[in-house]
């Protein structure tokens, strides 16, 4: 027998970063994402020798070892241990599961587009699914959350395990005590459709450590400073800008937004930019794009652009002597499938 599984990735639209605590505990954020055809994958064998395998394919990183009832977090392949350790614990009272688990992902970690998150949420929904448990939807985005954040205490905010859980277009809004609210939007398909006719995904070719931007964004919170808070208050506006111009159809409006939260969002941390990044985006926009942003955290990774009537092929020809790569996706409506082959 065989579980499989398979969690979209996001694409950030709006108000990223005011997901992450503390703000969204003092202030309450907003996020608007979408998620798009690129995916992460769970597939769970189940064995009956007392070992545990872990293969992660894409990353080409695999190791074997004893089941055991909690499994060392030690750097190497944390986000499977991790949940394997609280599915054990929560659901299978503390008794080792023997298995082989592979897991592979459409996009490199790093690449601002909840790779990580969405594989912990893909994991879950594989064991989820070979064991029958009885997790809704937000119990699923909150585990994950848990054991991504506050278990394995790696740095990010909420929006990615929600995403990748619900699918779809969501604005989402966070408050303290983890509260989060998923509110699906209804948007005509014509809208979607030119939307993702307009909006160009664009490799840097690079990777960013997000979790450095990500550390010293919370530090200027907790700190008080006045100019990081106050970017943050902005991109909490975009999102409801942004919500409101793609449920209303009004996607003139979606790149000028788009600016609007780039050039706040550079003000909330050291790192978000650089050089090179800032060149790729003035020449994006020299070429007719009417607004962009660099997806997740920010340092490196994926870029989008809003490129309006027939303006991004010129932008894709103004941007390749950068080197990087321009990724086809479709927006997409569903989120985490689990299923099983016998």
């Amino acid at each position: 027998m065989l579980i499989r599984s398979v969690a979209p990735l996001r694409l950030g639209l709006a108000g990223g970063g005011t997901d992450v605590s503390p703000y969204c505990d003092i202030y309450g954020g907003a996020v608007l994402n979408a998620t798009i055809s690129l995916y992460a994958y769970a597939t769970i064998e189940p064995r009956n020798d007392g070992k545990i395998e872990i293969i992660s394919v894409d990353r080409n990183e695999f190791m074997t070892m004893d089941s055991e009832p909690e499994l060392e977090i030690d750097g190497k392949l944390d986000l499977i241990k991790g949940v394997y350790n609280r599915i054990v614990k929560d659901f299978n009272r503390g008794e080792p599961l023997s298995f082989t688990i592979y897991t592979y992902a459409d996009a490199p970690p790093g690449s601002g587009l909840g790779t990580s998150s969405t594989l912990v949420v893909a994991v879950i929904g594989a064991f989820a699914e070979w064991l029958k448990l009885p997790l809704g939807e937000y119990d699923i985005a909150h585990l994950a959350f848990e054991i991504e954040r506050i278990e394995l205490k790696q740095a990010g905010g909420k929006q990615d395990q929600y995403a990748a859980t619900f699918g779809g277009f969501n604005f989402m809004e966070f408050y303290d005590n983890h509260k989060v609210i998923v509110n699906p939007l209804r948007i005509k398909q014509e809208i979607i459709d030119e939307l993702q006719h307009n909006l160009l995904l664009y490799y840097t070719g690079t990777s960013r450590l997000s979790s450095k931007i990500i550390e010293a964004q919370v530090e200027s919170v907790k700190a008080g400073k006045e100019d990081p808070v106050k970017a943050m208050h902005k991109l909490k506006e975009q999102a409801i800008l942004m919500k409101e111009a793609i449920l209303k159809g009004n996607l003139d409006e979606v790149g000028e937004i788009l600016h609007f939260g780039w050039e706040h969002k550079k003000q909330m941390a050291e790192g978000i930019t650089n050089p090179v990044i800032e060149e790729i985006y003035e020449t994006a926009l020299k070429a007719g794009a009417t607004g962009g942003k660099i997806s997740g955290a920010g340092g490196g990774g994926f870029m989008m652009f809003y490129c309006p009537k027939n303006t991004k092929y010129k932008v894709i020809e103004a941007l390749k002597k950068f080197g990087g790569e321009f990724r086809r996706y479709q927006f997409t409506k569903y989120g985490l499938k689990t299923w099983r082959v016998t």
